[in-house]
């Protein structure tokens, strides 16, 4: 794996190498940057998902405060996590929305 590819799979948890991904073939071909674009294309889309949960759940006190937090903690575990995975080389799912990335057809 070339460090091109480490760098694009890493940045593919940011919208940035997401668009990387989809304008460099190169890119494309690469099955580790494949792999990881798909669980960061997955991981926006619930962090789009959880952002509108979250404008909703800001007008319950207490509860719905709690709610948000627990939310964006596990937003930045997924997060984190992915990235830790392709600093190490690894290609492992996200932990309950990784399994959706094989869906996509990338």
């Amino acid at each position: 794996m070339k460090g091109k590819e480490k760098a694009c799979a890493g940045l593919s948890y940011l919208l940035i190498g997401i668009i990387w991904f989809f304008v460099d073939k190169e890119m494309r071909n690469s099955h580790f940057v494949k792999f990881h674009a798909g669980q960061g294309i997955v991981l926006l889309l619930v962090g789009v998902v959880a952002a509108v949960l979250n404008t909703i759940l800001v007008i319950i006190p207490v509860i719905g405060w709690l709610a948000i937090v627990a939310i964006n903690v596990c937003l930045l575990i997924l997060w984190v996590y992915g990235i830790w995975n392709v600093l190490t080389g690894k290609q492992k799912e996200l932990f309950v929305i990784g399994q959706y990335a094989k869906k996509l057809k990338l």
